[in-house]
């Protein structure tokens, strides 16, 4: 087995090291997000059309800001743990087994809270649209995919 997207066949996803930087929220928000590590699988396999991460929530973590895209869906497969899903809806809890769908430009923002003793593992995936838009309901933030980034900007449009 090679290390090169190329020549890459199989791994063991908990085998890959977790992201070195734990968010590209800017702050307040970045600080967030401790508790939480993202395993980059999908770049791994010279994927482009989307991406693919193993995560891990920590007792008290939460998966990302509550959040909706434009552009992007996302789909999220539990694998351990009993994180609680928030959405436009409400509360549901999730157990292992369960996945959940999350429609691009229906507003429906969500996140995952491991409100548990216990560590959360799920696999998620999102596609990469361009031009997506990223709203954040519950905070003054939104994010714009922007010359291959994301900028993050007030509501008011002005820069963090």
């Amino acid at each position: 087995m090679s290390d090169h997207p190329a020549t890459l066949t199989a791994l063991i996803a908990t085998d890959v090291a977790p992201r070195a930087k734990k968010s590209i929220y800017p702050e307040p928000f970045a600080s967030r997000m401790e508790g939480r590590e993202k395993r980059i699988l999908g770049d791994l396999f010279g994927l482009t059309n989307f991406g693919v991460n193993l995560t891990t929530l920590a007792p008290n973590a939460v998966s990302a800001l509550r959040h909706c895209h434009t552009h992007q869906d996302e789909f999220i497969y539990i694998v351990q743990g009993r994180p609680s899903l928030v959405t436009n809806e409400g509360k549901t809890q999730l157990a292992p087994g369960m996945c959940a769908g999350f429609k691009a430009g229906t507003g429906n923002a969500h996140c995952l809270l491991n409100e548990t003793d216990e560590v959360v593992l799920y696999l998620e995936v999102g596609d990469r649209t361009p031009n997506d838009e990223v709203a954040y309901p519950d905070e003054d933030l939104k994010a714009v995919f922007h010359n291959g980034g994301w900028m993050f900007l007030h509501k008011d449009g002005s820069s963090y």
